[in-house]
């Protein structure tokens, strides 16, 4: 989704400075959506666990999501709010203009309209006076025969007289037979005039007239001739086509509704212009041979470009785009040098959306759309042409064909000549596609993430705990802040005898970590598990991982000193094993190595 992404920023971004987000609180208009409106949060910060104190300590009950006290979370108020994909709850002038855009479709799907060919345009029927002329060529064209010996012929006024009698009962017979003929594409008009010519002139003496044919059968009913004057095969018995798009069949349950709802809104509900569209994606569909291109194996070499990882704090999934990736000369050249490998990543960029939108659901309330990520971190910029082309091209495809399947737009490491262009662009913008994007520098990068994205759902190298190792994306982390200049411990109680792992991160570090083990029993010692240690920003270790096997009731407790004038974010989550295993010492080995 890197193309998609980059496009969609020039195009619908909103300005913002470098520190500064655009709250996901900006919902839709009220009299589109009819949500109320959400507060603005304040910036990421974390209620504080002991305010009197400069020393701070927290006790986790267990290491399900219930452990840290609810005071100690991440406030979710600045999560965003998306129109209903109920029909019971849109207002009722959307509700009649997706009732009528059912019927539409209903009728298109009636008639075959969206699987019929786009054929060129028969030639019209020859009109009267072409016919005229053609008659009075084809006439000419037998007298100029050579005459041959005849028997006598009547005088010139009778031949005359007798040839209009004849041509105007003729012309009464045969005029269903030439409009049939003429209206049959214009393919036997000649034809038709050809007999009517013949039958006209039967009465001249033979020597100038060719053998007449013998009379055309009966013309066909009404009902055929209009079909075949408007090139169609259709049957009047055959039923309604089946439609499918993402997978889903059109009219054919609920889950219809939502996808027209898409449809709808990207046109602001205007009935027409949604049935226009959704009849152009469908044809591009088959232009493009999306269903074909689904199974497809086009390579695995921009796989670190654009990737999907966990989901968001409302469930939508999250798709990453990583433009430094193209920082890579050989990668660059190998995707954008020429328009045919352009094409390639192009498919390849289709090919990636249509397999994520096909894992969406689709019911009324479910989650039909996708956040993205787009990491500006080293990008390759604005000077790059061929990713310029190929971008453009990406973002006409999904403007034109994807509507509505982007819940939140989330830029980190915005480079400054980014926000200026958006500064820009901002007053341009109405109110709903500014609520979709949030902007930020590279110091506030993490923090804004953890705003939109659970800690265990983030990746490691965005500020997240989210890697492969003994914790799964299951297992919640806990969020705290700690105050500039001041302490915070964690401890893990203990009754029995077990062995506890855990990790801890803070975002941006710059701050004293220790660990102890202190027991309950008196006079016992307190044994020291990791002696106090500065972890700079830099740090190559950004996650913390270790573990004790403990045999006696007490407790563990983690130091986080945090000597700077800023505020910091601790990140920690921890699991115990009652019965550990024999080899739970280079089990210990493998989690600070993981």
């Amino acid at each position: 989704m890197a193309e998609e992404v980059q496009k969609t920023e020039s195009q619908e971004t909103a300005a913002q400075v470098e520190e500064v987000v655009v709250q996901t609180d900006h919902v839709q208009p009220a009299e589109k959506t009819a949500m109320p409106a959400v507060e603005k949060e304040a910036p990421v910060t974390l209620p504080e666990t002991d305010e009197a104190s400069n020393k701070e300590t927290e006790t986790p009950k267990s290491s399900s999501g219930d452990d840290a006290e609810s005071e100690q979370k991440m406030p979710e108020s600045g999560s965003f709010k998306e129109e209903s994909t109920r029909v019971g709850d849109l207002p009722d002038n959307e509700k009649k203009a997706l009732d009528e855009l059912k019927q539409v479709v209903q009728e298109a799907l009636n008639k075959h309209e969206f699987s019929a060919k786009t054929t060129p345009t028969p030639a019209p029927a020859a009109t009267k006076e072409e016919e005229k002329k053609e008659t009075e060529a084809v006439v000419a064209e037998e007298e100029e025969k050579p005459e041959q010996p005849s028997e006598p012929t009547k005088p010139e006024p009778e031949i005359a007289a007798q040839e209009e009698k004849e041509t105007e009962v003729i012309e009464e017979k045969t005029a269903p037979e030439v409009a049939e003929a003429a209206e049959d594409d214009g393919a036997k008009t000649v034809e038709a005039i050809e007999e009517t010519v013949v039958a006209v002139s039967s009465s001249v003496p033979q020597e100038q007239l060719p053998q007449s044919p013998e009379p055309k059968p009966e013309a066909k009913p009404a009902v055929t001739s209009e079909n075949e004057s408007k090139g169609t095969t259709t049957e009047p018995e055959m039923g309604p086509e089946e439609v499918y798009i993402w997978g889903i069949p059109l009219l054919a349950d609920e889950r219809s509704d939502v996808i027209l709802l898409k449809f709808l809104r990207a046109r602001d509900f205007k009935v027409k212009d949604a049935f226009t569209m959704l009849k152009n994606t469908i044809r591009w569909r088959k232009e493009f041979g999306i269903d074909d291109l689904i199974g497809q194996d086009l390579g695995d070499d921009l796989d670190k470009t654009v990737f999907m990882h966990g989901f968001d704090k409302e469930g939508h999934p999250v798709c990453y785009n990583v433009y430094g990736e193209f920082q890579n000369k050989e990668l660059y050249q190998k995707t954008f040098s020429d328009e045919e490998k352009r094409q390639k990543f192009l498919r390849w960029r289709i090919q990636f959306l249509e397999r994520s939108i096909r894992k969406l659901d689709f019911r009324p309330g479910g989650i039909s759309t996708i956040v993205q990520v787009n990491d500006l971190k080293n990008s390759p910029g604005p000077a790059k042409w061929e990713l310029r082309q190929a971008t453009k091209q990406a973002l006409q495809l999904l403007q034109d064909n994807y509507p509505e399947f982007v819940a939140k737009q989330v830029f980190i490491n915005v480079p400054w000549w980014y926000l200026a262009v958006n500064r820009m662009i901002s007053p341009f913008l109405t109110q709903r596609t500014r609520s979709k994007f949030v902007f930020a520098g590279p110091s506030k990068s993490a923090e804004t993430l953890l705003r939109y994205i659970a800690a265990e759902q983030l990746p490691v190298k965005y500020g997240g705990l989210s890697k492969v190792g003994e914790f799964a994306a299951t297992d919640a982390v806990t969020e705290i802040t700690v105050k500039p200049a001041a302490k915070h411990t964690v401890e893990f109680p203990v009754t029995e005898e077990c062995h506890l792992t855990w990790e801890v991160r803070v975002v941006g570090w710059e701050v004293s970590y220790g660990a102890e083990f202190v027991p309950s029993t008196e006079g016992s010692y307190t044994v020291i598990i990791q002696k106090a240690k500065k972890l700079a920003s830099n740090a190559e270790q950004p996650v913390v991982c270790d573990s004790f096997k403990i045999v006696e009731p007490g407790k563990v407790v983690l130091t986080i000193d945090n000597p700077t004038s800023k505020k910091k974010k601790l990140l920690y989550r921890y699991r115990l094993k009652t019965k550990p295993s024999s080899g739970h010492q280079s089990f210990k080995d493998e989690l600070c190595c993981a």
